[in-house]
């Protein structure tokens, strides 16, 4: 039998106010790349950022407050890094056009699954193991390729394993993807859609 794990509808708790914090380290993040160019700073906020979403779970599951919200936030967090970061290094001409163009081109398919999920009575999907490697390659990418936009040995090796670590989390961030709109395949095939009025109360949400 799986685990029954609760999750309320609390907005207010302490992970929720960790992965709120990492939300408006976005705007900064982008601020300090596009702006002053202060990378080194920027890759702290990145760093930061890292370490509070591992702390907003493991708080999550050890005071046993796990929420709707928080379901949404965390996520909701990680695309707006990845989003920043491949903003940040195709306008400081780092990386090409069509890896800029590649990622944000697979999470609008995801959301554009989002109003069929609804349909049976579903605001999104679990996060599963590859969704969540694709994010921790593509998160480790950008910090080495923002180092690797420079001169000397150690700014080379980190071009190498920046690249190395980005198409990695590229080809993992779409083969999560196209799963993820197959579980929505299959749900539709195997789930009867809901009334209007079951959709309005969120029934199985």
């Amino acid at each position: 039998m799986p685990e029954t794990v609760s999750v309320s509808s609390r907005v207010w708790t302490v992970p929720n106010a960790l992965s709120m914090l990492r939300l408006a380290g976005v705007p900064l993040f982008l601020w300090l790349v596009l702006g002053p160019e202060e990378d080194l700073w920027a890759l702290v906020v990145l760093m930061v950022s890292g370490f509070t979403d591992y702390l907003d779970g493991w708080l999550a599951r050890r005071l046993d407050q796990r929420s709707r919200v928080g379901e949404i936030l965390d996520p909701v967090a990680d695309r707006l890094y990845i989003l920043a970061a491949v903003l940040g290094l195709w306008l400081r001409d780092v990386i090409p056009w069509w890896v800029a163009l590649a990622i944000p081109l697979r999470d609008l398919l995801l959301w554009g699954l989002v109003p069929i999920l609804r349909t049976r009575g579903y605001s999104a999907l679990p996060v599963h193991f590859l969704g969540k490697a694709a994010t921790f390659n593509l998160l480790y990418a950008f910090p080495l390729l923002f180092f690797g936009d420079g001169q000397g040995t150690l700014a080379t090796l980190a071009n190498v394993f920046g690249w190395a670590f980005a198409l990695w989390g590229l080809g993992l961030y779409w083969w999560a993807g196209v799963l993820y709109a197959w579980q929505v395949a299959k749900l539709v095939r195997e789930t009867p859609p809901l009334s209007r009025d079951d959709r309005r109360e969120g029934r199985r949400a």
